[in-house]
């Protein structure tokens, strides 16, 4: 009779155990490779590309970011741009994905995945050639046929503006480029990343501005999906006169119409909701940002190691490393993958 208990403890134990995915807050690898773009589909699928030399990589997770796969090769690109924070990004649309990556010329190439699964080079997205010098790149999806990249363009005054480009099939052909800003000053911060995101028709950007000395990041939004934008409002109410580029570009999240951005300015993270004053997070650089309806998520880089935040939580370590990208899981759970010194790395935790 003992011993008939005992089997009966231990085999629920295994059925609890095997009934509920486990959490891996260690450092799991999955392939050498630098700067990861992370995008998660309607079913919570994860979506990885990254560079490795000109090699334009992909990985996939189709168990709740549980376990990737084995990385393919969408392409290769001479002189790929894969590093301090320029590198190819991704984007989910209804029946596929998008990939764009720079070269260190400054063109910008888009590839498509059907849902066949099949990689195809589709077309270069900028339309004045070799006009991205800086290599950063951004790229939105409204989760249909609608995207939007961004980038800094040097074309026809050798000063870096804000650019952007539609696509309407889900990456297939491009828009004629839209100037979406032009700063007063003559120039946007030439070394830091923009942030897109698209919600229904409304399309927002963030960027590194110069106005009067001090390199703020602004917010500019459009309501007809790209074609025309308003007029761009300053991200917080501090300043950071500087005179050089910090390159750190942070990062923007949507839900239901609420916006809210993250950013450095000089050694300390901030988020604030647009029009409102900024609130300090943490000290650090490098800030990334992803959110559900009710939680946010903050991940940023402090002396070579990466820590994350859940709203005004604690600051919890995730590992040594850089180039940090988040998604949520759902609403249970945060993934984040990294390159630890040219190898990507991932991390699930419980929210």
């Amino acid at each position: 009779m003992r011993s008939s208990g005992f089997l009966l403890i231990c085999l629920l134990f295994v059925f609890s155990c095997t009934s509920h995915k486990s959490t891996k807050t260690e450092a799991v690898p999955i392939a050498s490779g630098y700067m990861p773009s992370l995008a998660k589909d309607a079913n919570n699928n994860m979506h990885l590309v990254y560079g490795n030399g000109d090699s334009i990589m992909y990985v996939a997770s189709f168990d709740e970011g549980q376990n990737f796969g084995n990385p393919v090769l969408i392409d290769t690109l001479t002189d790929l741009v894969d590093n301090a924070t320029r590198g190819p990004q991704i984007a989910v649309t209804k029946n596929g994905l998008a990939v764009i990556a720079v070269n260190k010329q400054g063109n910008i190439i888009s590839f498509t995945k059907n849902a066949r699964g099949n990689w195809a080079k589709s077309m270069k997205v900028n339309d004045a050639d070799t006009t991205n010098k800086e290599g950063f790149l951004a790229l939105g999806s409204d989760g249909d046929s609608t995207l939007f990249a961004v980038w800094p363009d040097l074309r026809n005054d050798s000063k870096n503006k804000v650019y952007g480009a539609r696509s309407t099939d889900a990456g297939k052909t491009w828009s004629s480029n839209v100037l979406v800003y032009a700063s007063p000053s003559g120039s946007i911060c030439e070394c830091c990343k923009q942030s897109v995101v698209i919600e229904d028709r409304d399309v927002y950007i963030m960027f590194r501005n110069i106005v009067d000395g001090n390199r703020d990041m602004y917010l500019i939004q459009s309501n007809d999906g790209g074609l025309t934008f308003g007029a761009a409002q300053k991200c917080g109410s501090g300043n950071w006169p500087l005179d050089g580029c910090p390159m750190d570009g942070g990062g923007i999240v949507v839900n239901a119409g609420n916006t809210k951005c993250t950013w450095r300015r000089r050694d300390s993270i901030f988020i604030a909701v647009p029009g409102n004053t900024e609130q300090f997070m943490s000290r650090g650089k490098n800030a990334t940002i992803a959110a559900t309806t009710s939680k946010t998520a903050l991940a940023w880089n402090k002396d070579g190691r990466i820590f994350y935040k859940l709203d005004n939580g604690p600051e919890k370590p995730v590992g040594r490393g850089k180039s940090q990208v988040l998604q949520m899981v759902g609403d249970k759970k945060i993934i984040c993958v990294w390159d630890d010194n040219g190898i990507i790395r991932y991390s699930l935790f419980d929210i």
